[in-house]
């Protein structure tokens, strides 16, 4: 499973070099963004580098969980009731349904908070610092990591499974 890594560099050409030293390092470009106070992106950031501003990734995969497991419980309890006479198959589709408005529900929540990157490093950002996330997993993460500390970014506390990877 690919974990995401943060990296704070301080300026657009310094991010550059971490990010081409990632890349040599065997990152695909798809497992590389950059996250930059508004005016930078705008300016100096490629698009298809940028990450996205808000949690709904993150919210929508929660929501299908949770949802999923909260239909499943109440398909069981239906089941172990009689007179509703729910078979397994209605169990099932109770599932679906739950894992369905679960992850609509939390989407909707998600599209309107920020990205857990930008959160937690908000300060980092607002100072004017380029982050660089990576997504990767095993020998390739670490010959990534030492390509950018060598680039001169800085490893920041940061560490959690990529979500739809």
């Amino acid at each position: 499973m690919k974990v995401r890594r943060v990296y704070s560099t301080r300026s657009v050409p310094e991010a550059e070099a971490a990010v081409r030293a990632a890349r040599e390092a065997g990152i695909e470009d798809a497992d590389v963004s950059l996250v930059a106070r508004g005016d930078i992106e705008l300016q100096a950031l490629p698009e298809h580098q940028k990450e996205a501003p808000t949690d709904f990734k993150h919210a929508a995969m929660r929501g299908a969980g949770i949802g999923g497991a909260t239909g499943l419980l109440a398909g069981l309890v239906a089941v172990a009731v009689p007179p509703l006479g729910l078979t397994l198959a209605g169990v099932a589709l109770t599932t679906l349904g739950g894992a369905a408005v679960g992850t609509w529900a939390s989407s909707l929540v998600g599209a309107s908070l920020p990205d857990p990157v930008r959160r937690k490093f908000e300060g980092e950002i607002e100072s004017g610092r380029v982050l660089v996330i990576i997504d990767a997993e095993g020998e390739t993460l670490e010959r990534a990591e030492a390509a950018l500390r060598d680039a001169g970014a800085i490893h920041l506390p940061y560490e959690e499974p990529s979500a739809l990877n």
